[in-house]
């Protein structure tokens, strides 16, 4: 049953890289800045800063922040890969899918329990990658993997409005009017 099932995986995970939404953009991944952004060096030696799509990982200061990164290292770090570029948002990065050996390293992110499905931009994405990658993160809650043992896990977008509020708060305790 087991090794049926991870044939069956393995045959999504290389339809998919098939189905991606353009031609793919190979390249070395040569740095890690979190779990969902890295760089890439091109065949033609560009640096390209790309930002794992529909995915949101914990933050540097917040649970599971550095894990979600090491686990990413390990998947991607010094190797080839393979990224179907997107589009860049609005810090310059470029958005993509990033694939090794047909793996979809960003549904693997989520299915391995270190990142959530980012709802909020499902709409940018195919409509059969953001079931995937929902279904993935229901896989992973259910069987409490990765960031999903914690029984209140705070979505990254929480956390950084959260940030936002404090920092906010803090700067009008020491202002002063005259």
């Amino acid at each position: 049953m087991n090794a049926i099932r991870t044939l069956l995986i393995g045959l999504v995970f290389f339809a998919q890289a098939a189905i991606s939404a353009g031609p793919l953009t190979p390249g070395l991944v040569i740095a890690i800045s979190d779990g969902d952004t890295i760089t890439l060096l091109t065949e033609d030696k560009q640096q390209l800063k790309i930002r794992l799509v529909g995915i949101d990982t914990p933050e540097k200061k917040q649970a599971f922040g550095t894990k979600a990164r090491d686990h990413l290292a390990s998947r991607i770090f010094k190797n080839d890969v393979e990224v179907d570029l997107r589009k860049k948002d609005q810090y310059g990065r470029h958005l993509g899918v990033i694939y090794i050996g047909g793996v979809d390293i960003n549904q693997s992110m989520i299915q391995d329990g270190y990142a959530w499905f980012y709802k909020h931009y499902a709409k940018e994405q195919p409509k059969e990658e953001a079931l995937r990658y929902a279904n993935a993160e229901k896989d992973a809650r259910l069987k409490q993997r990765g960031l999903w043992a914690d029984p209140n896990p705070m979505p990254p977008w929480e956390f950084r409005k959260e940030a936002k509020e404090e920092a906010r708060a803090a700067k009008a305790a020491t202002s002063y009017r005259f």
